[in-house]
């Protein structure tokens, strides 16, 4: 693979690292803050809103732009943004300094995206796309249980200022792998935003939303799930943080693989899979040894989704590649917001922390509807042209 997936990588790792330590941290934060478990979840659904707006409004100022400035630019805004999380003394400047950090996210990996695709060979697009993604699944293997441990251990801030470092590292890395452009010269941005007013493309943000909201209505809350239903020390968390950064990393390169040889089933299986593995929380959540094998699974069957779920939208918008691209980004933080909403509501005002896999399972469940029924819309629609 070219250097410039590598690259690519280095910033989805810091990207990666900055999103999901923050799961393993939420009672240190609630501690430190004086706030519920519920309000430190908020923090999640904060950075993700901030993504689902900044993506597209970056992503427009971006047309013209030289794609591998941006990738710089949003590199500087991540490392600005982690800096203010470290040095962060209340709960409102924390919530703060999460969003702007957010607005690095959704603008970096739909350039990246496009990159990752124009640098590989046809038959390697959604695999340089999974390659891209895996500096976020290695950021779950390494980066975010090291970050969990570093911040049981040193405090919350201490963690923030280790990725604060990863900045620098991923700008040098872009300055010197990626491809010199000189962005669009020509912009016609009526088309760019008809190009994504399809309803194929507009179906496949809204799969995108619902799968990663039934993911995230679990993943925001597996610390208090493992600590209090399964009953497993604070000391343990890490470890099994590891265990789901394997499982992103092997489900992410299988997603792009199978989305590689067959796009639809890649993204009805990756979802049917999410779906089961969904509903098994709630069905074993007091029992330790399978909460080991679930806890890989849900990162096997959440990530092998993330492959076909981008490359679904961006050939259906390939007019507006870039746009789709960030706006499907952004549709996975919606879902992530909504499902770290919606999980904070089963937890407060509901069955509680065992109810949360089966609401998850029929999030999903959705999610493998509405894609069944845009692929039928999609063979009716072929045979109409037939005739």
């Amino acid at each position: 693979m070219p250097l410039a997936i590598y690259a690519l990588m280095i910033g989805a790792f810091g990207i990666g690292t900055t999103e999901f330590v923050i799961m393993g941290l939420l009672q240190e934060i609630s501690r430190d803050l004086g706030v519920s478990i519920s309000s430190a979840g908020m923090l999640i659904s904060g950075y993700a809103l901030g993504v689902a707006i900044g993506a597209p409004v970056l992503s427009i100022l971006a047309i013209r732009s030289s794609k591998k400035r941006m990738l710089i630019l949003l590199m500087g805004i991540f490392t600005i943004g982690n800096l203010i999380c470290a040095l962060a003394t209340d709960y409102s400047l924390l919530m703060i300094a999460r969003v702007v950090t957010s607005f690095a996210h959704g603008t970096f990996f739909g350039i990246g995206s496009v990159v990752a695709t124009n640098v590989v060979r046809k038959d390697q697009k959604a695999l340089a796309i999974a390659l891209m993604f895996t500096g976020l699944t290695v950021a779950n293997i390494a980066g975010v249980p090291f970050g969990t441990w570093l911040g049981q251990h040193f405090g919350w801030r201490s963690t923030f200022w280790a990725v604060t470092a990863i900045g620098p590292l991923a700008m040098l890395a872009l300055s010197l792998f990626i491809p010199t452009d000189n962005g669009q010269t020509e912009v016609n941005l009526k088309a760019e935003l008809e190009a994504i007013r399809q309803p194929k493309v507009i179906s496949g943000l809204a799969i995108t939303v619902v799968g990663f909201a039934a993911v995230f209505a679990i993943f925001t809350y597996i610390s208090p799930i493992l600590t209090t239903l399964t009953k497993l020390p604070e000391s343990w968390i890490s470890p099994l943080l590891l265990l789901f950064g394997l499982g992103l990393i092997f489900g992410n390169i299988f997603g792009g693989k199978l989305a590689d040889r067959n796009l639809n089933l890649a993204l009805v299986g990756s979802l049917v899979a999410l779906t089961v593995v969904s509903g098994a929380y709630s069905l074993f959540s007091d029992n330790y040894l399978a909460m080991f094998v679930l806890v890989f699974l849900l990162g096997f069957a959440g990530f092998a989704t993330v492959p076909p779920l981008q490359m679904n939208v961006l050939e259906s918008a390939s007019q507006a590649p870039v746009l789709a691209s960030a706006l499907n980004i952004a549709a996975f933080n919606v879902g992530n917001a909504l499902g770290a909403w919606g999980g904070g509501i089963v937890i407060d005002h509901g069955p509680g922390l065992v109810a949360l896999g089966a609401g998850a399972a029929l999030i999903s469940a959705v999610a493998v509807v509405i894609s069944l029924v845009t692929m039928r819309k999609a063979v009716d629609s072929r045979m109409v042209l037939k005739r």
